[in-house]
């Protein structure tokens, strides 16, 4: 019998199997076709096996292997259940008709990316052989110079294929199924779905407008969790940003705990326009800490890049892993990136971004606090709008015109809300928007007497 978290209320789904792989596959189904929803409690291992006729061991290994894919998460005393918002699909965009105002989708504006033609002409395209170094020589010097800026050590690099990938990669180099990680909430979607997947538990850390709060770290590394992702700008989605001393209370915390792995994801480090704080910067707080920085969201999402700086052992497990698996991040790629981070016309393009993006971020805040609607944003390109109920606040938006993403994805155990992207957002537009904003949360009048 299945039962949801914390009532009795029995599901009709039957698990069924007499293999491992037929309970395992048996269960995903159900998850997929929504039986068995986020927090359902799943059988103990001696109860399934005694209803299914097979040994406990089976039903072990089935379990083994569902939460090693981020499907289930054992939970002690609370025993086994269906992980919230499972990964076992990707998350997909919304598709929205025509004439619908797109600020969903995270993206920067093509208008204020570098023109890649000229470099593509420029960089050199002879093919790269099996057994040459995977790290252009070139890339790294200038990343390592971009880091210098920020205090962040740079004795240990390596290039990986864009953010995420480096964030897995790193994990992987150090946890293994069942262990805790400290997350943002809310938090990056892809993320949380990256964690899940790894097999790993999120343990949510409340953020505010300077950053991950240090007191709710401390809880949770008290608490068990042996790893900690941190954004120290451009948070996406609550646009967080680290200043000085909100990182060294970070860093203070993370003292305590140092065999904790400090995992900081800087995606947006050319284009935020805050001043540089980091928790990485300075000496090290963790024997095990990696800085992950992308080019996607300053050059351009097709560039599949970042560079992982870290400890000795760090990058070089996780430069292992990728030789073995992807082998490197395409020699053509690395060039390209070096051509625009060399051409200093790139910089008067970055310098032009960051302005742009801080006037049309700022503006639709500005106009939200006019008519009184709190909000958060203070660095990237996103703006986070707490609100009531979000699909009902999704749907009325909608019907004005307006595509926006409900904050269910991004959150663990943060408040509702909705995420704005203001990368294309002009100044009027953010005033139209306010106020189709503020009739869609708007409570309708009651008509009893």
């Amino acid at each position: 019998m299945l039962y949801y978290k914390g009532l009795n209320v029995p599901t009709r789904y039957h698990i069924r199997g007499r293999r491992a792989g037929e309970i395992e596959a048996s269960i995903e189904r159900g998850i997929l076709e929504g039986a068995l929803t986020g927090g359902t409690r799943l059988p103990t291992v001696r109860s399934l096996a005694t209803k299914l006729g097979v040994s406990a061991a089976t039903v072990a290994s089935a379990y083994r292997d569902l939460r090693r894919r981020g499907l289930i998460v054992a939970a002690g005393r609370q025993g086994t259940t269906v992980a919230e918002r499972g990964p076992v699909a990707p998350r997909g965009r919304p598709s929205f008709a025509p004439g619908i105002r797109d600020l969903s989708g995270g993206n920067p504006d093509p208008a204020l990316l570098p023109d890649l033609e000229p470099h593509l002409r420029r960089i050199t395209a002879e093919h790269v052989l099996y057994g040459t170094p995977s790290n252009d020589a070139g890339l790294l010097r200038l990343a390592a110079a971009r880091l210098a800026e920020d205090g962040v050590p740079s004795d240990h690099l390596t290039v990986v294929g864009g953010a995420l990938d480096g964030v897995e990669r790193v994990l992987g180099a150090h946890l293994r199924p069942g262990d805790r990680v400290a997350m943002e909430d809310p938090c990056y979607a892809g993320v949380t779905d990256l964690v899940r997947s790894l097999g790993l538990i999120p343990v949510p850390v409340a953020v505010d407008d300077r950053g991950a709060d240090p007191a709710a770290l401390d809880v949770a590394l008290r608490g068990g969790a042996v790893a900690a992702v941190v954004t120290p700008r451009a948070q996406n989605p609550f646009g967080s940003v680290l200043d000085p001393g909100r990182a060294g209370e970070l860093r203070t915390v993370l003292r305590r705990y140092p065999d904790v792995l400090v995992v900081e994801d800087d995606h947006a480090s050319e284009i935020s326009g805050r001043p540089r704080a980091s928790v990485s910067a300075g000496r090290a707080v963790s024997r095990h800490w990696a800085q992950v920085r992308s080019v996607s969201k300053a050059l351009g999402p097709d560039l599949r890049l970042a560079v992982v700086a870290g400890d000795e052992t760090t990058v070089a497990r996780v430069e292992g892993r990728r030789l073995i698996g992807a082998g490197w991040v395409s020699h053509l790629i690395q060039r390209l990136v070096v051509s625009l981070w060399d051409d200093p016309e790139t910089e008067r393009v970055l310098a032009r971004a960051r302005e742009t993006y801080d006037t049309r971020r700022c503006g639709l805040l500005d106009a939200l606090a006019a008519a009184g609607i709190a909000a958060h944003g203070a660095s990237g390109l996103n703006v986070w709008i707490p609100v009531a109920h979000e699909d009902a606040t999704v749907a009325a938006l909608l019907d004005r015109g307006w595509g926006v993403l409900a904050g269910e994805r991004f959150r663990i155990a943060a408040p509702r809300a909705i995420r704005v992207t203001t990368a294309t957002l002009d100044p009027d537009e953010s005033r139209h928007f306010v106020a189709d904003l503020r009739t869609a949360i708007t409570p309708a009048p009651s008509r009893l007497g």
